[in-house]
């Protein structure tokens, strides 16, 4: 079984966010989950929901601050086992091209 997520955590702060983001990031380490972080969210990929939505939690209770947001999408694949990076190659094809902008 292959589970993937889109986590989004957000301190609610008139000040910077950076550090909480990074500690959040951080406490992912501590789970059997692969992660890249983009400017709007953290994708995960792990093996086993259970540990998915551990390493989630742990992102979430990592942020300090009186009020913190986390939104959670869950893609989980029962029935065949598939790699998150299947999934841009498999769009990346379709398209013909890499799925992002040339930058010009």
């Amino acid at each position: 079984m292959t589970v993937f997520a889109l986590l989004r955590v957000t301190p609610i702060t008139d000040d910077d966010a950076t550090e909480d983001v990074a500690a959040a990031i951080d406490a992912l380490e501590e789970y059997d989950v692969e992660y890249e972080t983009t400017p709007m969210a953290t994708t995960l990929e792990a093996e086993d929901v259970e540990e998915l939505f551990a390493a989630c939690g742990a992102a979430h209770q990592a942020v300090g601050g009186s009020e913190v947001q986390t939104l959670v999408q869950v893609d989980d694949r029962r029935e065949k086992s598939m790699a998150a990076s299947d999934k841009v190659d498999a769009v990346e094809s379709e398209l013909g091209r890499d799925a992002r902008s040339d930058g010009d």
